[in-house]
């Protein structure tokens, strides 16, 4: 039996799991990378390890230091795991309006936490310029910057596209995945697409991000907004850059709603915002390619970071989003007769 001298080094080799029901449903094999499985609970753990170990390597970073960073949650709790697990501090910067469950557990991980308020990125108030500010005051604070540092899209290209790449055997047709920095779909499509180069990335995007249509138009432009949070952005950064996308569709907070629920139902699976967004894209993708397609994408957390919002039906009621679940043959139906609204790359 392996023994783990320390928490970071539980992270990474995460479990797929096969989707029963909407593989069933669709005719095409559909699973999950449980990342909540990493010991901080979410995927952020890969890239907060790599990022802390290369500034370490590099003598950016030193123990007793503390890393500084903006984070809508996940990143910060994956630092400051990680940040603990070297002999570093954390210091994380975060919007008031984020989940206060993922507050809690920045601060049980032994971090500080400065809370702003949202504010467009151009306001020097906004959390990533506050974050980095504060790094720039003391000589013993460290930026992390997961948007630009590229050793964010480097975790998923050295762990996560090899694993997903040994556990299908090499047998995978499509990866779907959310951007927030980029890093997760910039790391692995360019490990996957190395080995298979007909493998099809599709980006899933929630309202409110301007990924989905600067794909199209080559201009950030959103529309409405998402309780998702962490996913989408509204500027072009480095890790983004890496991605090789083929396709992209843009989906609203009510097929979360009903995704959420039915994979409780169906699966025994209670997940969280952006990992239900995964889900619905990996089943639109399912239904215009399929039958007989593997397809890959994450369970990027577990719902209870999701509690107060996604499982909230007096939050849904307050944002005008459906409680409700729509029926399942009808949201099939509806994404089987959305195909135009999906973007492709032009050869």
């Amino acid at each position: 039996m392996q023994v783990a001298k320390r928490s970071a080094e539980l992270i990474g080799q995460t479990d797929l799991l096969r989707l029963n029901a909407l593989s069933d449903l669709t005719g095409c094999e559909i699973f999950v990378k449980l990342e909540s499985q990493n010991p901080g609970g979410s995927i952020k753990d890969r890239a907060a390890l790599q990022i802390i170990t290369d500034a370490l390597k590099s003598g950016e970073l030193e123990p007793g230091m503390t890393v500084v960073e903006g984070t809508a949650g996940n990143t910060g709790i994956g630092l400051a795991l990680v940040a603990r697990s070297f002999g570093l501090n954390m210091l994380a910067v975060m919007p008031n309006d984020q989940s206060k469950e993922k507050e809690r557990m920045i601060t049980l991980h032994g971090a500080q936490l400065k809370t702003v308020d949202p504010v467009p990125f151009k306001n020097e108030n906004h959390f990533y310029h506050t974050a980095r500010r504060l790094a720039e005051q003391r000589d013993d604070y460290w930026w992390a910057n997961q948007f630009e540092n590229t050793s964010n899209a480097q975790a998923h290209y050295l762990t996560t596209g090899p694993e997903i790449w040994d556990q299908t055997k090499g047998e995978v047709d499509i990866f779907v995945s959310v951007a927030g920095t980029g890093g997760t779909i910039a790391g692995n499509s360019r490990y996957l697409k190395e080995r298979n180069p007909d493998l099809q990335v599709w980006l899933a995007d929630p309202d409110g991000s301007g990924i989905y249509s600067y794909l199209k138009t080559g201009e950030y432009v959103s529309q409405g907004s998402s309780f998702t949070e962490g996913i989408g952005i509204m500027r072009l950064v480095e890790n983004f850059k890496q991605a090789h996308i083929d396709a992209a569709v843009n989906l609203p907070d009510a097929d979360l709603v009903t995704l959420s629920r039915y994979m409780v139902e169906q699966e025994g699976l209670v997940l969280g915002s952006s990992s239900c967004l995964n889900v619905a894209g990996a089943l639109q993708a399912a239904l215009l390619h399929g039958p007989g397609k593997t397809i890959v994408t994450f369970a990027c957390d577990l719902g209870e970071r999701s509690a107060s919002k996604l499982y909230n039906k007096e939050y849904l009621q307050q944002r005008g989003v459906r409680t409700e679940p729509e029926p399942i043959q009808e949201l099939l139906a509806r994404y089987r007769d959305q195909g135009e609204q999906v973007w492709y790359k032009q050869s």
